[in-house]
């Protein structure tokens, strides 16, 4: 693959293996270009990227950046009109790769495609940024990313591919430690592979930490698939005892 930009994590700018430094104007141009994923007016880039300028400050600064932005082997990142900017064709973005294959599993629930857990599911939309213009987008994309994740993870556990179901529903439990749903897909993942211990342990943590953060007690969704383990409910509500042979923390 030839040129690549990553947004998911870390930003990074790549021609085949190489690092291309884009500068830090640049680099918020590209990033926020990859966000929207289309052509965009140069007024509107302008706004989002020098909200706090005049529009005829801003105008400058994009004239600016766009002239200094690299071209690795003569080829330009940014395709540019008098009225819009977009991505060139042959920059590889691994948000848009994120994109396709939450779409494919919202609409599908393919699981059968090679790759689908790393492409872009397991991280987030530049979690070190602080830009007003991407605080709305870094959580769609988040809230999208993990509703794939349990989609994926309950795909492959149908398919009987548990270790990759454990994965896909442990990275929905590491985006968000208090997502229940997340800790259900782990749990639900164990009990299908027949290692009831494992999902009894992961009950008991997820239940300790949204009583020890939040004052509350597992829905009843949860507490059901492992109360038919033990054959009585467990974790009543109002309750505070442990699952049996589980000792709290």
């Amino acid at each position: 693959m030839g040129l690549l930009l990553h947004v998911l994590g870390d930003f990074a700018l790549h021609d085949r293996h190489d690092a291309v430094p884009a500068g830090s104007g640049g680099e918020r141009l590209l990033a926020y270009l990859a966000v929207r994923g289309g052509p965009v007016t140069r007024a509107h880039v302008a706004g989002a990227l020098w909200g706090d300028s005049t529009a005829q400050r801003a105008s400058s600064n994009l004239r600016a950046v766009l002239s200094r932005l690299p071209r690795p082997d003569g080829r330009p990142l940014v395709t540019a009109t008098r009225a819009h900017l977009r991505l060139a064709d042959d920059l590889h973005v691994d948000l848009a790769s994120a994109r396709a294959a939450i779409t494919l599993l919202r609409e599908h629930g393919d699981a059968a495609q090679p790759g689908l857990l790393d492409d872009g599911l397991c991280a987030d939309l530049l979690p070190a940024w602080d830009e007003d213009w991407l605080m709305v987008e870094r959580e769609h994309h988040r809230q999208a990313r993990l509703h794939a994740l349990e989609a994926l993870s309950a795909a492959l556990c149908r398919k009987g591919r548990y270790d990759e179901a454990l994965r896909a529903a442990l990275a929905s439990v590491a985006g968000e430690p208090l997502r229940e749903t997340a800790h259900r897909r782990v749990i639900e993942a164990h009990l299908a592979e027949g290692n009831p211990a494992e999902a009894l342990r992961q009950y008991e943590t997820y239940r300790r930490l949204v009583r020890d953060e939040l004052g509350l007690t597992p829905t009843g969704e949860i507490r059901a698939l492992v109360a038919r383990l033990l054959g009585r409910p467990v974790d009543r509500e109002g309750s505070g005892d442990d699952v049996p042979g589980l000792r709290s923390a």
